[in-house]
């Protein structure tokens, strides 16, 4: 019974220390989607600040305010600013820098894939550096 309990012991403090590492190696992952999760929030309510808050340096330097980025969201990337329904897809790590999907179902039905850039900054933040919109081809009616 003791060596059970010690065995028990052991694979409990080696899986102690494994989560960690697993965890650490999927960071970026879960903060990108983080992040693209609290901006998509922030378009829902309306909130020009925070959603453009999210936006990298490079992004923020090419309007001149939150207003103009929120209008040039609104009307270039509307599924994005009102999506119906959305979910994570495949990422991607490289250096510095996290690609996720992100399929969306818009409001009006149609199906879209948003590919984010996102890079880590000299803080250590990760910021959204770009945004790419396609329409998904519809599969079949279920």
């Amino acid at each position: 019974m003791a060596r059970a309990f010690c065995l028990g012991l052991a694979i409990g403090s080696l899986l102690l220390f494994a989560v960690p590492a697993i965890s650490f190696a999927e960071e970026p992952v879960d903060t990108a989607q983080s992040i693209i999760k609290q901006q998509i929030e922030a378009f829902l309510k309306d909130d020009a600040s925070t959603a453009f808050s999210f936006a990298s340096p490079a992004i923020q330097e090419k309007f001149l305010n939150q207003s103009l980025f929120f209008e040039m969201v609104k009307k270039a990337y509307q599924p994005v600013y009102r999506p119906g329904n959305f979910a994570f897809g495949r990422s991607k790590v490289a250096g510095d820098e996290v690609i996720q999907e992100v399929l969306i179902t818009g409001a009006d039905g149609k199906d879209w894939t948003a590919i984010y850039q996102l890079v880590k900054q000299s803080d250590g933040t990760y910021k959204i550096n770009g945004v790419q919109i396609i329409q998904s081809a519809s599969g079949p009616a279920i």
